[in-house]
């Protein structure tokens, strides 16, 4: 009898989608006549411009400096020339100061500097992360320097890639498991030096076997490393999710993975940390997917950060049918966006074009006490009653029943019946009790 696959309580499985771009092999994507290249790509403070309006820059080149721990610099995706500093609406519609590059006609490769990296001690890889700007690229984009330094008194003994990819539709994380499967057991080597931790397990979902049949024959002569398969299940690769499917361990509400000894970390930022840490390449571009039915040619594109979403819809064949919803990221947890003139940023993972027989254009009806949305949400919250608190704009209440440990996975509005749209009401309960408590 096979064994049981490694998983978490509660959860849904939507329809995945990923058979459209999953066997297409990762191409480059065209570099625009403009790019927008916001200096807060990253949770923590904005960067400072390090460049003015006329300005020749280079691929590579740090645009914005990160002056607070919590932030991430900026650097430019092209060479060409510095069109503009101003304000421009990112993918969430809020204003972001940004610096628009012109791109030279002629495009020269980074150029770096090669590096053993077998003697890099902590200090070193985390200014490594730092001064190249990586951060989560699973969407999150928390900077990835700071992950690399917890608490003194939280030893990590183990690091988590966290390769399930489980969103529908999207599959960058997939074609680098399958294409960079070398570098990516590199970083994660990497990663656990940095945090000095002794075992670094790879766990990927059941229907990315070929993936993982990559990473064990790559991670073949290394002991320390494991690939651990999980059941396919949304949100199979949320960090709390993972960590209890793979060790037991639970991260108690308001901590992070160090709490229990562990840190989690994307395929991509496992793969820029190799990249940054072997040649100095800071993180100026990633693989986007593109799909969805609305567009004609799905695909997995190696994308420079700044370029519109528009580049990419083109890239993949332009609109096809009706397309009805334009989304950022994956369809459970991205942004709708009400055109495609945003750019990409470091954790955009996805571009997906719905139609309109996939959106259910239903209208909000009040809760009929189901309690379908508690039944699935994966953090044992009472999402109906947040959203209860927050129609009355009662913030200690919203608090109260766990506003700030959702992590917006979007399972509960998947499943309500009375098309709740819970998320969006997480949201803003999120931002009305932050705005209370600085105060």
């Amino acid at each position: 009898m096979a064994a049981e696959l490694k998983t978490f309580k509660g959860g849904i499985h939507p329809p995945y989608n990923k058979e459209l771009s999953s066997g297409k092999a990762i191409a480059e994507a065209p570099i625009p006549d403009e790019l927008i290249i916001p200096l807060q790509q990253h949770i923590g403070a904005p960067c400072a411009p390090l460049v003015s309006p006329g300005d020749k820059v280079k691929v590579g080149q740090k645009i914005g400096e990160a002056e607070a721990f919590v932030s991430a610099p900026v650097h430019a995706s092209v060479s060409g020339t510095v069109k503009s500093i101003e304000e421009v609406a990112n993918f969430t519609g809020a204003m972001v100061k940004s610096v628009i590059i012109t791109p030279d006609p002629q495009q020269e490769a980074f150029s770096g500097t090669p590096r053993d990296t077998e003697n890099l001690s902590q200090e070193e890889l985390r200014g490594i992360a730092r001064e190249a700007g990586l951060v989560g690229m699973g969407g999150a984009a928390f900077p990835t320097h700071v992950k690399l330094t917890p608490p003194k008194e939280k030893p990590v003994d183990l690091v988590i890639i966290n390769g399930c990819e489980c969103e529908p539709f999207l599959t960058c994380d997939h074609r680098l498991m399958l294409e960079r499967p070398e570098d990516l057991v590199k970083g994660l080597k990497l990663l656990m030096r940095a945090v000095g931790a002794e075992k670094g397990i790879i766990g990927v979902e059941a229907n990315k076997m070929d993936a993982a049949d990559a990473l064990r024959s790559a991670s073949a002569s290394e002991p320390s490393v494991s690939v651990e398969i999980l059941e396919v299940k949304y949100p199979e690769g949320a960090e709390k999710m993972l960590i209890f499917a793979l060790t037991g361990r639970k991260v108690p509400p308001g901590k992070l993975p160090s709490e229990v000894g562990c840190l989690v970390q994307n395929v991509g930022t496992a793969i820029a940390l190799h990249e940054a840490a072997s040649t100095g390449k800071p993180l100026y571009e990633r693989v986007v997917t593109v799909t969805g039915p609305g567009v004609k040619n799905p695909g997995n594109f190696l994308t420079r950060i700044g370029t519109p979403i528009s580049t990419l819809i083109d890239a993949a064949g332009g609109f096809v049918g009706s397309p009805t919803k334009l989304i950022m990221g994956g369809p459970m947890t991205g942004w709708a966006q009400p055109d495609a003139g945003a750019a990409v940023v470091k954790g955009t993972s996805g571009v997906v074009v719905l139609t309109s027989d996939l959106v259910d254009l239903g209208e909000e009806s009040e809760c009929v006490r189901c309690s379908k949305c508690v039944d699935v949400c994966p953090m044992f919250l009472m999402p109906n009653f947040i959203v209860q608190a927050t129609k009355r704009a009662q913030w200690d209440k919203a608090e109260m029943w766990g506003a700030l440990d959702c992590f917006e996975c979007g399972c509960c509005s998947f499943t309500c019946p009375a098309y709740i749209p819970h998320v969006d009401y997480v949201r803003k309960a999120k931002a009305e009790i932050a705005a209370l408590k600085k105060k």
